[in-house]
């Protein structure tokens, strides 16, 4: 619910352009009149201002823990609805959507390492993916409201759902990840038997131990030859975290620049309008939403069977042919006139489909598994955070290279991205799904394995059963467990 608070967020500047840009009296909003420059501020902010809250987010998540950081953050998303609502001038909407922003930094670091955290090998790409659905949903549903509802009543619905994410978040237990930290074993405990289905605390000591006993390996790797505590910083310049950062970062970098952060906002005024779409744009934009959900739906399903890079390859590639069909029409159309509008419609809804099939999820399912314990919270934070900084710039930068480039060369640009980081993943991005924390954390320390894109299980000997998916070990983040329940 806290992430489907925070897709609203995202969702709603898509309903609310089209009636703050329109002229005509029927349809224009009450209060405000947005011109260009100000349309494209309106789509950006939210995303320029998440970085800075990326930054503070491990900060302020390893001292107050996962769970109490993210009930904090329902607070000002329900002080941001209430601006959008009461907004009578520009000021009041980018303060609003600077706040939306803001709290969606410091959100990322709570809630992607409490995913990786609670959750299993086995069921860590499965369940990270079904976070970030939310986000989706949230998006999607503003899409919905926005097709019968003025955007403000929209937003005034809005406030309801960060209401009840902190009744809902009050009832789950914290990490047990932390509360090691922090050396409070008997509430790790009770947590973990909570996770696990609410069983008795013998069935837990084997996972609990070896959880502990990896935290205490992390931080063994923070001593110098010496045996003093290396300075936090020098943690940031090992092999560690630079390769999963460089790989994450490039997932990002195609998500965005691959073209579907600039579709999503701008779909109804500027690109299904151009396109001469044969349904309503708003009904256009709402049934990409939902191609969307059906994409992330089918990644839930597949991913622990296929795992992480089939489905990459797969959805990266087909983004870029999708991108390219709607170019090659969006050519023909404007220099000799074709008119086949259900053509770039059926594809820009299969684009939708196949981004959220992997690429789009990608980032948000690695960045809670690929980066050390002992720097996790922090460097999942300031990863998210380019995430971010790469929407602001291809938001920004839509009017700008549509001018110069028309729509069908900016089309094509979408395309090229997709395929090239096609290529880059199939080379660099390894297979993380089924595998332990500590795996993870050893194969990216190895300088023979920067272009070795299988990771080798320190469990090979108990695995059942076949393929990505099933694994014989479920401990949720170190090592691997004999006993099932």
């Amino acid at each position: 619910m806290l992430l489907f608070s925070y897709g609203t967020t995202l969702g709603l500047p898509t309903i609310a352009i089209p009636v703050l840009s329109s002229l005509e009296e029927a349809t224009r909003d009450p209060y405000l009149t947005l011109n260009r420059s100000q349309i494209s501020w309106f789509s950006s902010i939210n995303l320029i201002c998440v970085p800075l809250g990326c930054l503070m987010s491990g900060a302020l998540t390893q001292p107050f823990g996962r769970k109490r950081s993210m009930m904090f953050m329902n607070i000002p998303y329900t002080i941001a609805f209430l601006l959008f609502v009461l907004s009578r001038d520009v000021s009041t909407l980018y303060v609003a959507l600077a706040l939306c922003g803001l709290t969606g930094g410091l959100m990322e670091a709570p809630v992607l390492t409490y995913v990786a955290e609670i959750t299993e090998p086995h069921l860590r790409g499965m369940l990270s993916a079904v976070a970030s659905m939310a986000v989706l949903f949230g998006q999607v549903s503003q899409l919905l409201l926005g097709s019968f509802l003025h955007w403000r009543t929209v937003a005034m619905i809005n406030i309801a759902f960060p209401m009840i994410s902190s009744v809902i978040l009050y009832f789950i237990p914290e990490s047990p990840h932390w509360l090691i930290t922090k050396g409070r074993i008997p509430e790790a405990e009770a947590s973990l038997c909570w996770l696990r289905g609410w069983v008795t605390p013998d069935k837990v000591q084997t996972e609990l131990s070896q959880i502990t006993k990896g935290i205490q390996n992390s931080a063994l790797t923070r001593l110098g030859k010496d045996g003093q505590k290396r300075p936090n910083y020098r943690m940031y310049t090992r092999r560690t975290f630079l390769l999963p950062y460089a790989i994450v970062t490039l997932t990002f970098f195609i998500g965005a620049f691959g073209g579907l952060t600039p579709l999503l906002t701008y779909a109804v005024s500027f690109i299904f309008e151009s396109l001469h779409t044969p349904i309503n744009p708003y009904i256009a934009t709402l049934f990409l939403g939902v191609a969307e959900i059906f994409g992330a739906f089918l990644c839930v399903i597949l991913i622990h069977y296929t795992g992480k890079r089939p489905l990459a390859i797969i959805s990266t590639g087909g983004a870029g042919l999708c991108f390219f069909v709607v170019a090659v029409y969006a050519q023909f159309h404007q220099s000799h006139g074709w008119d086949a509008p259900v053509i770039p419609l059926v594809f820009l809804l299969g684009f939708g489909f196949v981004s959220y099939l992997c690429i789009r999820l990608l980032p948000w399912m690695l960045i809670g598994e690929v980066f050390p314990n002992n720097i996790r919270s922090t460097a999942s934070g300031a990863s998210a955070s380019s995430s971010y900084v790469f929407g602001f710039l291809i938001n920004k930068l839509y009017f700008p290279m549509r001018d110069l480039f028309d729509l069908h060369g900016l089309l094509y640009f979408y395309a090229s991205v997709n395929i090239i980081g096609m290529a880059l993943l199939y080379v660099f991005m390894p297979e993380t799904e089924s595998r332990t924390l500590s795996d993870i954390e050893r194969h990216f320390a190895d300088k023979t394995k920067t272009f070795d894109t299988h990771i080798v299980r320190s469990d090979k000997n108990k695995t059942v059963g076949g393929g990505a998916g099933k694994v014989g070990a479920e401990n949720l983040a170190l090592e691997m467990r004999d006993d099932k329940y």
